[in-house]
């Protein structure tokens, strides 16, 4: 689909019922039409650049929306031993407050603390929660309020099967199967409670209108974008390491050529790390890299291999990778819904595909495409003169 410009408040397009990702859409850079005032929920707020998923799309996001003017009010959690960070916006204010036993937001803590700043000045034009920093019991009494979906239950049904029938002990099988299928029904029933509902993939905005019967006005598709810094992995079980491990291993037995003209470069930690190295000498750990030396990795390698099998939203190197060039990864809902869409992209001639790739990356997948979608859904949620 080729992108749609969105010039003027009021168009042809209703936006809320718009079926696609919102960074399909072309919107205009100019100032915001109106400042906003905006709460968000996340229950950790990231330090550097070892962020997860869903915290680095927090600081990503709304660092853009401070740089637009918003006015951000963040309730976020206080880091146990260390100090938090600053930034050169008076227009972003945080809120912190001791978290739970199990590292999430004291729910009743926030409330009030949200109250507060509710009735200080005017009152807050749009809410966003990440995720449940946010619980349901809370948000069903919120009628602007935005929570984006970084992963759902029902996606990671299919990676716990995949995983089961590579490792796990059969034993183990029904009773993980058991508890996952009890979470997908369990978020059924609350994710209503829920105004708007922002889908970080295709797949998971398909799902949330099938599966979760979730009213499609109500459910917006805006894929996650990615900033200037590209991002350290940790080489865990559940990011399909064993998986290319074995690949490699049985490619290199049966043709020893291969294994001789191809050199693979391993990025991040992990216990995986050491066991590469078994594989041969042309098999180079980098481990963790620092910011420069990764943005130099992701230009120099040909093809960009993500074995991952957590199917939980939209992965962040693959859209990182496919800024810059080829994308070879596990066939996920989420991965080939958004990202590879398409041969061109991820599988002919590795030029073509790295300027498909690339093209794809710089219109869909930036943060500032990103920030402009989500900037637009805050306004239209606030006023609909501007759906």
């Amino acid at each position: 689909m080729n992108l749609l410009t969105m010039q003027k408040p009021k168009e042809d397009i209703d936006l809320l019922a718009f079926p696609y990702a919102w960074n399909l859409l072309s919107f205009p850079i100019d100032p915001p039409p109106q400042i906003l005032k905006i709460a968000l929920f996340v229950k950790k707020w990231p330090h550097g650049s070892r962020a997860g998923g869903l915290e680095r799309l927090a600081l990503t996001l709304h660092l853009a929306l401070a740089k637009r003017g918003h006015e951000l009010h963040i309730f976020t959690t206080s880091p146990p031993n260390s100090s938090f960070p600053r930034y050169p916006f008076a227009n972003l204010v945080f809120h912190l407050s001791k978290p739970t036993s199990g590292g999430y937001l004291e729910q009743a803590v926030v409330w009030k603390q949200f109250q507060t700043q509710n009735s200080t000045g005017r009152h807050f034009d749009v809410v966003h929660t990440e995720s449940v920093g946010l619980l349901h019991t809370r948000a069903k009494n919120v009628p602007n309020l935005a929570v984006t979906w970084h992963g759902i239950a029902f996606e990671t049904i299919r990676s716990d099967i995949t995983q089961e029938l590579l490792w796990t002990p059969e034993s183990q099988r029904a009773s993980m199967m058991t508890e996952r299928t009890t979470k997908v029904v369990e978020e059924v029933k609350f994710f209503p409670r829920y105004s708007h509902r922002v889908a970080s993939s295709d797949h998971a905005g398909d799902v949330l209108k099938r599966i979760y019967m979730i009213p499609e006005e109500r459910v917006h598709i805006i894929l996650n974008g990615v900033d200037e810094e590209p991002s350290n992995r940790r080489l865990v079980k559940d990011k399909g390491h064993p998986l290319i491990f074995e690949a490699f291993n049985q490619i290199f037995m049966e043709n020893n050529k291969f294994q001789q003209s191809v050199i693979v470069l391993v990025a991040g930690d992990g216990p995986w790390g050491a066991r590469y190295k078994d594989l041969g000498a042309n098999i180079l750990v980098l481990g963790p890299l620092e910011q420069a030396k990764l943005a130099k990795f992701y230009n120099e390698i040909d093809i960009f291999v993500n074995p991952t099998l957590r199917a939980q939203g939209l992965d962040h190197t693959c859209r990182k990778q496919c800024s810059q060039g080829p994308v070879m990864a596990t066939r996920v809902a989420s991965i080939t819904g958004s990202v590879i869409v398409e041969p061109e992209i991820g599988r002919v001639v590795l030029e073509k595909k790295g300027q498909a790739a690339r093209q794809r990356g710089l219109q869909l997948f930036t943060a500032t495409k990103m920030a402009a979608a989500y900037e637009r859904l805050f306004l239209c949620i606030s006023k609909e003169e501007y759906c």
